[in-house]
């Protein structure tokens, strides 16, 4: 495959999904509402993107495994075993996801051999590892999206605490007191996670009459009482008070690294991560949760929050940086005056299209693609070099340039 073909996508339709957002974004009313919660793009295994390749519709996995070196570009190719290393997603949540965390590289082959020595099938429900990698992520925002993402500080976390009038709460939060740290903060969660039932139901009681009387004042006592309703007597609600609260606007973006713990609470945005399925869960879910593995692989520091804007790299296009070697988030914004070109030295990349019309144009024959708001397509490594004509917004994903 030498040339760029549009992309054939599987929606993921998760319970916690928008019954509208994605519909609408893509042009395609259902006639049976139901939550879509991603559209994913690419080479996932669980479900791969089509191409029409000779008339036929063949997966995009397939034709990466017939091909590496062509489609994905050679030093890719050999970094990444033959693998396209990245998912690129559109996410649309319109309830919490659940409270979760991603293993380290190191922990995730630990953990995938450990399952696989217990004879863990890789499909069961309560299987932690299904690969060997690490899943670090960025989410960018198409509408303001809501988030919970790492500890806040733990003076911060101390003083909410308090607040709270729960005298259980207070009982379990005097050891964060006594050793305001992260060891302390790793204590305090351990004690709550593992507390009995009749104890777990009377703290969060405790802690709901107190969110009703301040529902006004925070949104995190709105948040609370979201959760519960929807997870009642789950103790993962406590997330709300440990956890920063970030509210993203369109065109900002946040990056989740491996053991931060988080979850995406209401939204629509971009989403690009290394190609991995696993998932510690905490709860806020009706999924696998293992309480002992996410304390294992927790971060238990302080985590500042850093909204990452995008840095100019030319007239058109703004890079999202981190340090994922896995992959590379860009915004390519076009006018009919000022259209985009590609760079000459480049890898595989798979571009959609998020707002207005576009021509995608391979310079080598002139052939066009036309692109409008819900359009992806895949642009192999072999194609040397392209133009983007037009009035729209489109999202970039390719891998960062090995030096």
């Amino acid at each position: 495959m030498k040339k760029s073909g549009i992309l054939y996508n599987t929606i993921q339709e998760y319970s916690w999904g928008s019954i509208t957002e994605l519909s609408e974004f893509l042009g395609r009313p259902s006639h049976i509402p139901k939550p879509m919660a991603e559209l994913w793009m690419g080479a996932h295994p669980k479900a791969p993107s089509n191409v029409i390749v000779n008339g036929q519709s063949v997966s995009l996995l397939d034709i990466i495994e017939e091909n590496p070196a062509e489609i994905l570009g050679s030093a890719v190719a050999n970094q990444f075993n033959n693998t396209l290393p990245f998912l690129f997603k559109v996410l649309a949540a319109d309830q919490p996801l659940s409270i979760q965390a991603h293993p380290t590289i190191d922990q995730a082959r630990v953990g995938y051999l450990r399952e696989n020595n217990a004879d863990i099938p890789i499909s069961s429900p309560t299987r932690n590892y299904k690969d060997e990698n690490h899943k670090p992520e960025i989410i960018c925002a198409l509408s303001t999206f809501w988030a919970l993402n790492g500890f806040r500080p733990i003076p911060e976390i101390i003083e909410i605490l308090s607040t709270i009038k729960s005298p259980l709460l207070s009982v379990f939060s005097q050891s964060l007191i006594n050793e305001p740290n992260s060891q302390g903060l790793k204590i305090f969660l351990e004690k709550i996670f593992h507390m009995d039932s009749e104890n777990r139901i009377e703290m969060v009681k405790e802690i709901l009459n107190y969110a009703q009387f301040n529902i006004n004042h925070d949104p995190l006592y709105e948040w609370l009482i979201k959760f519960d309703k929807l997870y009642p007597g789950d103790v993962g609600i406590l997330s709300a008070l440990l956890l920063n609260m970030v509210c993203l606007e369109p065109g900002d973006a946040m990056c989740l690294q491996p053991g931060q713990l988080h979850a995406y609470l209401h939204g629509f945005g971009i989403e690009l991560m290394a190609n991995s399925d696993n998932v510690i869960r905490g709860g806020l879910t009706s999924k696998h949760i293992d309480i002992d593995e996410l304390l294992t692989i927790l971060n238990f520091d302080e985590t500042p929050v850093n909204i990452i804007n995008p840095e100019s790299i030319s007239d058109t296009e703004r890079i999202y940086e981190t340090s994922a070697k896995e992959f590379q988030l860009s915004v390519i914004n076009i006018i009919q005056e000022k259209p985009y070109l590609s760079h000459i030295s480049r890898n595989v990349e798979i571009i959609i299209c998020t707002s207005g019309f576009a021509d995608l144009t391979d310079l080598s024959d002139n052939s066009i693609l036309q692109l409008s708001k819900g359009d992806s397509v895949v642009i192999p490594a072999s194609l040397n070099q392209y133009k983007i004509e037009g009035t729209a917004t489109l999202f970039k994903s390719s891998i960062p340039l090995i030096s």
